[in-house]
């Protein structure tokens, strides 16, 4: 999951990854969902899931209390009980290539062009302090974890002999000297390149294969120029295969997600032609004024407030449609398991059906009964 959703490309509020399990527990059966309600922690159980993977994070604002008898602690408890760990994909999903928005963008008809916020392109430049004698085994993790890759080459590095120093405090466990005394020790700074993506594993080989109790490393972020065809980042940009009137294209994203109660609402000219499109999984109305200088004719997101598309459509803003959160995420969860089939020889891959849209009902008045007053 993180090589297909790399956790550095997840907005800096998001909580994702391992929410609880033990991760060197064995894994032969995986259920996906968008949420983990209550029904669906039961049902992770019950089918003998080892994992549940989910896009939205359980803990994602902070609580106080996962006690058995709140909601969130609920389902915590019913997960432990059952074994099975808790995985999350959030923003980091939705920003990868393939990802959350590039299924949306295929659902809705469209070529799965730019990102609406592209993430900065970039490697990391790291560097390392290791002591002589180690210095071998922690190139060896670091390389392993895919650091030093330059082009066509592989096990990059470059290495400047010194001097270290360091005075163990009374709570350290140092590998060398002793609590309270300076200590000095001949050191190799190795400074290599490596993907933003490999930040994650080469950080955990350091800590892994590094003498110290407390290694001394520093990553700094240089960024280079990309292709945003194919960059990551925060929803997409396309073009349908031709224009088409915006009711007929309204009817199109209706019918190509799952269905919902109160399906998929619109604003706009039904007769006027669109063709290019812009789409943002979830939660979209921060990205209004962004999808208006990008010229497109269309934006499908979900959970659009009124005074926003309001004043977005009196401001010459590109037409909305407005589709159900759960609608526009949960076709994710089919390209999530194939991804893992694809992976994982011998794991079995289920998708859990069950609706987690939370609306149950919508109504409109009778014929002849509805009035506005004037």
């Amino acid at each position: 999951m993180d090589e297909a959703y790399p956790p550095y490309l997840a907005e800096s509020w998001d909580k994702v990854g391992l929410i609880c399990g033990d991760p060197e527990e064995e894994v032969s059966r995986i259920a996906l969902a968008l949420d983990c309600t209550q029904q669906v922690a039961e049902q992770a159980v019950a089918m003998g899931a080892d994992m549940l993977i989910v896009h939205h994070p359980l803990l994602l604002r902070g609580v106080s209390s996962v006690a058995a008898h709140t909601p969130k602690g609920k389902v915590i408890h019913t997960l432990i009980r059952g074994g099975v760990a808790l995985f999350a994909a959030h923003t980091n999903a939705d920003s990868a290539r393939p990802g959350v928005n590039d299924k949306l963008a295929e659902l809705v008809g469209i070529s799965s062009g730019r990102p609406i916020s592209p993430k900065p392109a970039g490697v990391d430049k790291w560097g390392l302090q290791v002591p002589h004698d180690a210095l071998e085994g922690v190139k060896q993790a670091v390389f392993e974890a895919g650091g030093g890759a330059l082009g066509d080459y592989t096990e990059c590095a470059f290495e400047i002999a010194g001097t270290g120093q360091f005075r163990p405090g009374l709570g350290a466990d140092p590998a060398i000297g002793s609590v309270g005394k300076l200590e000095t020790v001949a050191e190799v700074r190795v400074e290599f390149v490596a993907p933003r993506s490999r930040r994650q594993a080469i950080t955990a080989a350091i800590e892994n294969s590094h003498p110290y109790e407390q290694p001394a490393y520093d990553v700094i972020s240089i960024e280079v120029k990309q292709d945003l065809a194919s960059a990551p980042g925060l929803g997409r940009v396309g073009m349908l295969p031709k224009a088409m009137k915006f009711k007929d294209f309204v009817q199109q994203v209706a019918n190509a997600l799952p269905e919902t109660v109160w399906g998929v609402r619109a604003a706009g000219d039904p007769e006027a032609l669109v063709e290019k499109i812009a789409v943002s999984s979830g939660s979209g109305d921060s990205f209004l004024e962004a999808v208006s200088r990008l010229g497109v004719d269309v934006y499908v997101t979900s959970d659009l407030r009124h005074h926003p598309v309001d004043e977005h459509l009196r401001a010459g803003g590109p037409f909305i449609v407005d589709t159900a959160h759960w609608a526009s995420e949960y076709p994710w969860t089919a390209q999530a398991a194939e991804l893992l089939r694809g992976a994982l020889a011998g794991v079995e891959v289920t998708v859990l059906p069950t609706r987690t849209d939370p609306w149950t009902m919508s109504a409109h008045p009778d014929p002849g009964t509805g009035s506005v007053e004037s």
